[in-house]
């Protein structure tokens, strides 16, 4: 490692929300180039978390909450997936009386209570530089705020709903379209065997990209997106029409877990929130699967039709990256670097248009990205939309 002496700048890096296969290989590239130009980089482990949670004594065991890395501990972890400094949905902004940490419930003692005030004064007691926060919108939305108090931040996008603004691309999209192709493969031949439908829900909670890209794959005859409320007698009908002109006598639809029914709402496996506002989903797979089920005689000739229902959930986000999620994230990391080495900061690095970029931070919480229906998702067959290819980018829809 860099002699302490010659040490150009201190980076702290940390991963929140929920994990990806490629978050390992980000956090090996930053820190691999920027020991190489002279910074010292530090972990801070569980997201957020571990900054807020950080004791400013010197005689405190911090070794929960932050780590110093070298380039032997990144490239044991480098190659594979999840993320060894760990994560967590903490909001610093928005902590709950009880889960304020000890040593702060003398100061903070309200229901809620905002905590930003102690973890910049824990990067500076940690001589932290530059930030580089690697999550989605919820954990990068926390580095905007930061940004505005005067926090020097780059950074990374990351979820497998590929849903954060101006990027086409989030680590961890590619493994979990590659994985629900996969698995649907693996599923189809039980659906088959037994003549049923199938269901699968995938995550997505605001936008559709996991279904509607593995569709336009091949992997279901259908798929249902949070961007639009759809009839299920239209989709079971659909589904019956599948199943009736394949020679296996299957059918396979991919379900958003965000997915609604028309008239409904988002459906969820408890009514407890997150610190950013957000319940658990989980659920409208069995529901569809369900009605489907009820509503088939009507479609097959009075004979119900039954159906397998899957959901993907962790199956998708654990284990080791794929091509995609193993080079994107080692450029990222050297994009992050690049702009640090610059003296930039307020940066979102991204893919646009085939290219790597950075854009402004600000974007990450000035808009939504979504599907574009209209463009897209053909609503009268609930299905993608199979046109116009040129010149569209590596995984064709952008929410731009």
């Amino acid at each position: 490692m860099t002699n302490v002496n010659k040490i150009k700048g201190t980076i702290g890096i940390l991963t929140g929300g929920g994990d990806v296969p490629g978050l390992n290989p980000a956090i090996r590239a930053v820190t691999i180039r920027a020991i190489r130009e002279g910074y010292q980089v530090i972990g801070l482990r569980r997201g957020w978390a571990g900054i807020t949670e950080l004791v400013r004594d010197k005689q405190v065991d911090n070794s929960s909450k932050y780590i110093l890395l070298t380039e032997d501990v990144v490239n044991r972890a480098g190659r594979t997936g999840g993320t060894f400094l760990h994560s967590s949905r903490t909001r610093p902004s928005h902590v709950p009386k009880n889960q304020v940490p000890d040593h702060l419930k003398d100061i903070y003692s309200d229901e809620e209570n905002d905590l930003t005030p102690e973890v910049i004064k824990n990067l500076a007691w940690l001589n932290i530089d530059y930030l580089i926060p690697i999550g989605g919108d919820d954990t990068l939305s926390y580095g905007v705020r930061l940004y505005k108090e005067g926090v020097k931040v780059v950074a990374i996008p990351k979820t497998m709903d590929n849903d954060v603004p101006g990027t086409d691309y989030c680590i961890g999209f590619s493994t979990c379209v590659t994985r629900t192709i996969n698995m649907t493969n693996v599923l189809r031949t039980s659906a088959g065997s037994h003549e049923r439908m199938l269901v699968m829900e995938v995550f997505g909670r605001y936008a559709g990209f996991t279904a509607l890209l593995p569709t336009m794959a091949g992997a279901a005859n259908r798929c249902v997106i949070p961007e639009y409320k759809f009839d299920i007698e239209k989709l079971t009908e659909l589904m019956v029409a599948d199943r009736y002109t394949n020679p296996s006598k299957y059918s396979v639809v991919l379900v958003s877990e965000g997915a609604m029914f028309e008239g409904g709402d988002m459906t969820f496996e408890n009514h407890e929130m997150d610190m950013f506002g957000h319940k658990k989903l989980g659920g409208i797979g069995e529901l569809v699967s369900a009605e489907m089920k009820n509503l088939s005689g009507k479609f097959n000739n009075g004979r119900t039709i039954n159906v397998i229902n899957q959901k993907l959930g962790y199956l998708v986000r654990g284990g080791d990256p794929d091509a995609i999620d193993s080079i994107v994230p080692m450029a990222y990391g050297n994009l992050a670097l690049d702009l640090i080495l610059q003296g930039i900061h307020g940066r979102l690095v991204i893919l646009k248009n085939g290219r790597y970029d950075n854009a402004p931070l600000e974007i990450i919480t000035s808009s939504k990205k979504l599907i574009n229906v209209e463009k897209y998702y053909n609503t009268d067959r609930l299905r993608p939309f199979y046109k116009s290819f040129e010149m569209k980018p590596l995984f064709i829809m952008t929410g731009e």
